[in-house]
């Protein structure tokens, strides 16, 4: 069964830091583009952390710029999304999606085939 997992949510403090790990299960993620999103009650699910389709910078949305960092272990089969510098506008649902490179358009547009399960990240003192 393919499938995305993801661990590394939880409850931090304003100013702190999570790591994000989106770990492929039942294939592996060579051929695919992996995004971070995320989503808080009552707003639709945006694209925070995206790999560039062209070799490029990755995207990174506006308010994340500069705390968030994703990166990827192809060894490890995961992506990583690094996040510093909390704050509790941070607090959502994190959510880790891979589309075929083929699929992906850049800026976190594209057709996803697999999505995580969800992680809950809370920042609040």
């Amino acid at each position: 069964q393919r499938q995305l997992v993801e661990s590394g949510g939880g409850l931090a403090q304003p100013g702190g830091s999570l790591r994000l790990s989106c770990t492929a299960s039942g294939f592996t993620l060579e051929s695919f583009v992996i995004a971070w999103f995320r989503q808080t009650p009552g707003e639709e699910r945006e694209g925070i952390a995206c790999p560039s389709n062209s070799g490029g910078s990755p995207y990174y949305k506006d308010s994340v710029k500069g705390r968030f960092t994703i990166s990827r272990d192809n060894a490890e089969n995961t992506v990583y999304l690094q996040m510093d510098n909390l704050k509790p506008e941070d607090t959502a649902v994190y959510y880790c999606a891979a589309a075929n490179s083929a699929w992906y358009h850049g800026s976190c547009g594209g057709s996803y085939s697999f999505w995580g399960q969800g992680t809950q990240v809370t920042i609040s003192s």
